[in-house]
């Protein structure tokens, strides 16, 4: 009958209380071992990255500070120099200095001022620095930014 149904014998245990005695079968150490961090109160670590007491990968590493746009324009460069040693004096744009082999990707281009000018240019860029535009200038030529 439902009524004297009851678990197989041996199936249904009751929860073994450690810590209550040698008699208990769970006495002094209560089956934690003998020593050592998990055998404390509290003890064991058990978060992600947690690495036994050494110092943590994440806390390890070197901390960098600073930011990089997402948005930076980066530049081709291109020095007065340069324009001075392989270029004849004349009217140059970027569709000219690529065949001219002086400019390589398909990246804006910059002039700067790293080097000395004296010939005549006629030059059509992205940007300038204010010092290539004086110099430019300064050679009788002119720059024109896109």
């Amino acid at each position: 009958m439902l009524h004297s149904i009851r678990p197989t014998k041996g199936s249904r245990t009751s929860k073994k209380r450690v810590a209550r005695g040698s008699s208990a079968g769970g006495g002094t150490t209560a089956g934690r071992g003998t020593k050592g961090q998990n055998a404390r109160t509290g003890g064991g670590k058990r978060y992600r990255g947690f690495e036994g007491g050494q110092t943590p990968l994440m806390r390890r590493q070197p901390k960098l500070g600073g930011f990089t746009s997402p948005n930076r324009t980066e530049y081709e460069v291109i020095n007065i120099a340069t324009l001075e040693t392989q270029l004849e004096p004349g009217t140059y744009t970027i569709e000219s200095l690529k065949a001219a082999g002086i400019v390589a990707t398909k990246k804006p281009v910059k002039l700067l001022a790293n080097g000395t000018l004296t010939k005549k240019f006629n030059i059509t860029v992205h940007a300038a620095s204010k010092t290539a535009k004086e110099a430019i200038s300064t050679a009788g030529g002119s720059v024109t930014i896109l």
